[in-house]
């Protein structure tokens, strides 16, 4: 169905352009602000003109649904459709960090078939197709096996004393590579307790449940893909033998964020 080797090349092409934007490599940027405190930039808007003309011509049946275009309420109409976030983790971006990568996937019949991440600056490129697995630059992956809440490795800038039982890890601002750290056993668990969008995470779950971590939103139930309101309420990506105890650890701070929205 899909030319999974154009693929690769479109989205390490996208990385390429991202890379050659960026601040920590010496380039000048232009950013602004999409609305306070989210920022956006030149680089962006280069790979997502770039990705969708490339992407749409590799399989033109697909939808598109990207951070950085306009939603057309029509994709939901289309089995097929890419999910795109031309740069994950701008504020690592245009910071000069190397915590950002360009998200890809594919999405059909609502579900992940096909993701990648490519995050240069890191040398970092994640892939996985449904049913077959993942890898980071070529390299088989095998998830977090953690089998102990406690102590549980979570990648965070801060650990509130109600989790100070957990390991805090490093942490890049790209939630994609976060979710990713799970997939490669650098980390063994991954929660957020906000409205999230599906481009910010389709890639990276799939890799991750390639790899064999277990993937829910923040209440424990499946993520779904093309839906009307492209968001979920959290993600939550870790090691399997954990996921009941993070579920019930986030249960009560779940609820109080739902109320005050």
């Amino acid at each position: 169905m899909i030319d999974q080797s154009r693929f690769k090349e479109i989205v390490r092409e996208a990385g390429r352009i991202a890379f050659g934007r960026w601040p920590g490599a010496g380039h000048e940027c232009e950013t602004w602000e999409k609305s306070p405190g989210n920022p956006v930039s030149e680089a962006d808007l280069a790979v997502d003109t770039f990705l969708r003309r490339e992407l749409g011509a590799l399989l033109p049946a697909a939808a598109w649904l990207s951070e950085e275009s306009v939603d057309h309420p029509k994709r939901v109409e289309r089995d097929l459709i890419w999910l795109v976030d031309p740069i994950d983790g701008t504020r690592d971006f245009v910071r000069g960090r190397s915590g950002w990568s360009v998200s890809v996937a594919l999405v059909s019949g609502g579900k992940p078939l096909i993701g990648m991440l490519a995050a240069p600056a890191r040398g970092e490129e994640w892939f996985a197709f449904a049913g077959r697995g993942a890898t980071l630059n070529g390299r088989g992956l095998v998830a977090s096996s953690c089998r102990e809440f406690d102590g549980a490795r979570v990648p965070v800038d801060q650990l509130p004393r109600a989790d100070g039982d957990l390991t805090k890890v490093e942490k890049p601002n790209s939630i994609a590579l976060r979710i990713a750290m799970v997939a490669d056993d650098r980390a063994d668990l991954v929660a957020t307790l906000r409205w999230g969008y599906e481009w910010d995470v389709a890639a990276a779950t799939l890799i991750a449940r390639e790899a064999g971590a277990r993937v829910s939103d923040a209440s424990g139930r499946p993520l779904a893909y093309n839906k009307r309101d492209p968001r979920d309420f959290g993600v939550l990506v870790c090691a399997p033998a954990i996921h009941a105890q993070a579920v019930a650890r986030l249960a009560e701070r779940a609820a109080g964020v739902r109320a005050t929205k």
